[in-house]
């Protein structure tokens, strides 16, 4: 799929059409031109992200095209680090949260600059991305690095807030993803920060912007002053917009399978007769607040493809209070392991798991799993 440089993207709620984004992965057209704006990349992110499709059902379907190995690899490459960082999550849990590997200098403050909120750097394809990002709930992976970038490395915002920031709006809200890229672009989980000068933003992006603070050559960047415009920064409260509680019903006699934000899989025990619940627990959302377009899209994926699917607004302990809910199915993920019940295992690519302190560690082993 494929849009042009001045349309917004869109994110369809049906399977079907979630299907037909994956038939229409070309890998030669995405390795040539992902780094673009309007390039060919697959818009798949918020359905992997929400796990109504996984890493490896993408992965198996391209190969069930036809499309070698070798000339996907960039594409599956890309895919696999989406599993990377849910391996990191998985083995370094809430320590995320914190400067993984380096501590994050210089910081002036911990919250974000004001023109990053309100669109206002003076970088033209930044700007004109971020007032988008307000509307669809997507950015192109090149303008969250160069948000990040902006944020952390020019303005000298502690990682954490912008990363929540950009959270709460993004409709493939993965905060292992999320927050372990800003901390890679801010120096915090890599060996040295990345920058984008305007020559770069203007190659990627269309533009040929001139005179801004980002109009300097690399080396510039070693000794730069905080730019004007981005210091004033701004504090921000990002609340969760949770629908109202109403009653559900359960049948005991049953089993129930629960379902979360990162767990809206249609085919998932789909075999059998159960209880399905979209659990939205508010302590979760407290922790890892998103917006209300994201809370609508979570709904309407459940909604459109898991057939009687109740929502629940509540913790996992008071459904199993108020309802006597007890034989439950859910799927691992870092943020259920306080659930009760019996645990399926998410789908990964490869059968690599663990650790890895870079990417290109976790991919060399993957790649041994790849037959070209």
């Amino acid at each position: 799929m494929n849009l042009a440089k001045d349309k917004e993207p869109t994110f369809p709620t049906s399977y079907k059409e979630i299907l037909q984004r994956i038939d229409a992965i070309d890998p030669l057209k995405y390795r040539a031109s992902r780094n673009y704006i309007d390039g060919a990349v697959s818009y798949l992110s918020p359905y992997i992200s929400r796990g109504v499709i996984s890493t490896k059902f993408i992965f198996t379907e391209i190969l069930k095209k036809g499309h070698h190995p070798k000339q996907a690899e960039k594409f599956i490459q890309e895919l696999a680090w989406r599993d990377y960082w849910q391996q990191v999550w998985i083995a370094k849990a809430d320590a995320i949260n914190h400067d993984i590997k380096h501590i994050q200098a210089p910081v002036s403050n911990t919250e974000v600059p004001k023109a990053i909120l309100e669109a206002t750097t003076g970088i033209n394809a930044v700007d004109k991305a971020i007032e988008e990002f307000y509307k669809t709930g997507y950015l192109h992976n090149h303008l969250r690095m160069y948000i990040a970038a902006i944020s952390c490395n020019m303005g000298r915002s502690h990682w954490k807030s912008p990363a929540k920031w950009m959270y709460y709006h993004l409709l493939d809200a993965d905060w292992a993803s999320n927050a372990l890229s800003w901390q890679w672009v801010a120096g915090a989980n890599a060996n040295k920060k990345y920058v984008a000068n305007q020559e770069n933003i203007n190659t990627y992006c269309f533009t040929n912007q001139k005179g801004t603070f980002l109009d300097i050559p690399y080396e510039g960047f070693t000794d730069m002053d905080v730019p004007e415009v981005l210091k004033q920064t701004s504090p921000f409260v990002l609340k969760t917009p949770l629908p109202n509680k109403q009653a559900i019903s359960i049948d005991n006699s049953l089993p129930s399978c629960i379902y979360n934000m990162y767990n809206l899989d249609p085919l998932w025990k789909q075999e059998i007769t159960a209880n399905r619940i979209l659990l939205l627990e508010p302590s979760c959302f407290d922790s890892y607040p998103v917006s209300q377009k994201t809370i609508d899209f979570i709904i309407d994926l459940a909604q459109q493809n898991i057939p009687n699917i109740q929502i629940y607004v509540g913790e996992f302990s008071s459904l199993q209070q108020q309802y006597g809910v007890s034989n439950t199915f859910f799927k691992e993920h870092p943020l259920n392991k306080h659930y009760k019940g019996i645990q399926d295992p998410r789908e990964w690519m490869f059968d690599v798991q663990g650790y890895f302190p870079s990417f290109f560690g976790f991919w060399k082993k993957c790649k041994k799993q790849i037959i070209y």
